[in-house]
């Protein structure tokens, strides 16, 4: 693996429960193993805390990505390798993170069918939707647009995340 590659954002987005903080984990725990600078940001991290004031109406989700994407670019900007893990549901969405980030951002989309992201269900949060305690749940009852532009398609469908964290080395660096 390269030592000392070009800062970029690795953009893991999927439906809940698809994999995505997984994989971002693993991939952030090997950089750092080997030496890289590299930071994550999550989702449900920043829904926590700067991004607590936004629903999740498609107006809502683009500010909430608007926001995360400013945030990794000031990351980039001090050449740290982003990490970032995002629902990021609908394209028009994508394409502001791409706005902001440029050539920098490398998308990640995490493919696991909504059955499967359903037995996952770490959060419970099909759980809820099922119980009708939850609404706007992207997969469900809210869009989510499979992409049209993507660097790197994972199937966590049919692949383990051994498998999976190899083809992002393979793809983005220089071996594992």
């Amino acid at each position: 693996m390269s030592s000392n590659p070009n800062p970029s954002v690795f953009w893991f987005f999927g439906l809940s429960g698809s994999g995505k903080s997984t994989l971002s984990n693993l991939l952030l725990d090997q950089l750092k193993s080997t030496g890289i600078s590299a930071v994550s940001i999550d989702g449900d991290q920043l829904r926590a805390g700067i991004n607590q004031d936004l629903g999740f109406s498609s107006e809502d989700r683009m500010e909430n990505m608007r926001r995360s994407a400013e945030i990794a670019k000031l990351l980039l900007e001090n050449h740290e390798v982003v990490i970032a893990s995002f629902i990021t549901p609908e394209e028009q969405h994508r394409e502001k993170v791409r706005e902001i980030l440029g050539t920098s951002v490398r998308f990640i989309f995490v493919d696991a069918d909504v059955n499967t992201c359903r037995e996952r269900d770490v959060k419970g949060l099909y759980k809820k939707v099922d119980n009708g305690t939850m609404a706007q749940f992207t997969g469900v009852s809210a869009p989510f647009e499979r992409p049209t532009q993507v660097d790197l398609i994972l199937d966590t469908n049919e692949q383990t995340t051994d498998e999976c964290l190899d083809q992002i080395l393979h793809t983005f660096f220089d071996k594992r």
